[in-house]
């Protein structure tokens, strides 16, 4: 088994990547933005991806690069209203609502823990309503500190207090996995395909499912719970 359940009764979740299709993420930093920036600048494509790409490059694993405040004033365009004319393009991943209800009925707590901005969370729980099988909805931006970073862990225990040992992370970034396994998160799993439209990836340095499918079928419920036999 991949996961050892009878040692977990928290599970963390990532959203997009892990419970979302990233694709909707990469269409918008790599297409959509590059080509309104282009337009407003007078750029072709191909200049203006080369240069927003250096941009990201310099802001990749601080807080701000999750910002979408922050990209707005940085490329004087209004990024909170681009994103509500692609929400149509945000998809749930397979099983993820079934793979939440299945941790909720085995007596186990749910908590969505994310880098996104606060707008982007906002427009997600919005169109998809994932938010409804969350205990807690937890962001990175309220704690000052990406979830890569080793400041972030602490910060989030000081605020919910849980026991890292008892607690299964799943997420498509492996640096944050990196992260919590340096905290003491028990144990952690990574998405190889978090982009339908990419490649599944390969030789990932943590444990990694498709879907969660992957998982469900070996998830018991938790001991002492109403449901545990």
């Amino acid at each position: 088994m991949l996961i050892d359940w009878s040692r977990i009764d928290l599970v963390m979740l990532d959203m997009d990547g892990t419970l979302l299709d990233l694709h909707f993420d990469n269409h918008f930093w790599r297409q959509l933005v590059p080509q309104r920036w282009a337009q407003a600048h007078g750029l072709d494509l191909a200049q203006a991806q080369a240069e927003l790409e250096r941009r990201y490059h310099r802001e990749r694993g601080r807080l701000s690069w999750y910002s979408v405040d922050f990209w707005s004033a940085e490329l004087g365009l209004d990024l909170v209203a681009l994103k509500q004319t692609e929400r149509a393009r945000i998809r749930v991943r397979p099983q993820t609502l079934a793979f939440l209800q299945a941790v909720a009925a085995s007596g186990r707590q749910r908590w969505l823990v994310t880098n996104a901005h606060h707008h982007s969370l906002a427009l997600k729980l919005d169109v998809t309503g994932i938010g409804a099988h969350f205990d807690h909805i937890l962001c990175s931006h309220t704690f000052a500190a990406a979830k890569e970073s080793a400041a972030f862990w602490p910060a989030l225990q000081a605020r919910h207090p849980f026991q890292a040992q008892g607690c299964l992370l799943i997420d498509d970034s492996e640096e944050v996995l990196d992260a919590a396994l340096t905290y003491g998160i028990g144990q952690v799993l990574c998405i190889r395909q978090p982009d339908s439209q990419q490649a599944r990836r390969q030789h990932l340095r943590h444990p990694a499912i498709d879907d969660f499918d992957d998982i469900m079928d070996s998830l018991c419920p938790l001991p002492g719970s109403r449901d545990d036999g």
